[in-house]
This record gives C-alpha cells, sequence and structure tokens, in this order.
C-alpha cells in the first residue's frame, strides 16, 4: 500500500500499473499532475500477513491541488500470487 502511494506521488504510473493485478488493472493510466499528494494514514488493516493471499487496508490520502486540500479514503483490497501483492479494487467513501 504505501509502495503504491508512493508511486502516486511521484507520478510512476509504470510501477502503478504493475503492481495492479491483471484481473483489473486498466490498460492506461493518467494521473493529475496539478495534484500534490501530502500523507497517506493507514486507518485499517485486515489480514495481508505473512501467510495470507489476501489483505484489505483502509487508508486515507491528503493531498492538494488548485482547488485546495483533499482527502482520498479508500478500502483497497489486495491479492499475493506468486509472492507478489498486487492491488485488486476499492471502494471510495
Amino acid at each position: 500500500m504505501r509502495s503504491r502511494y508512493t508511486a502516486f506521488a511521484i507520478g510512476d504510473t509504470e510501477y502503478l500499473r504493475l503492481s495492479w493485478h491483471p484481473s483489473t488493472r486498466p490498460t492506461r493510466l493518467d494521473l493529475d499532475e496539478d495534484v500534490r499528494w501530502l500523507r497517506l494514514d493507514i486507518i485499517a488493516r485486515s489480514s495481508g500477513g505473512p501467510f495470507d493471499t489476501e489483505g484489505v487496508v483502509e487508508f486515507e490520502a491528503i493531498h492538494r491541488s488548485a482547488a485546495g486540500r483533499g482527502v482520498l479514503r479508500e478500502r483497497s483490497r489486495f491479492l499475493r500470487e506468486s509472492g507478489h501483492w498486487y492491488y485488486l479494487d476499492g471502494d471510495v467513501s
């Protein structure tokens, strides 16, 4: 989760796509260059340990843009396959 947040913050679309599960990976990913990501707060997590194949992370990501300060709150699902964690999908609230 933290590596994906960092990739959003620095605009690394290649890493974001590679860390996205192939079943839900977008063919194209365009990031808003005017959004500056400021902080990531992990609210909760379930599973996602060393012996799990699934995990859920709830987080808040604080950002700033021309419109002002904002907060993205999401509950993200991850899957582990062949030793790698992949972002599957998320519910934004």
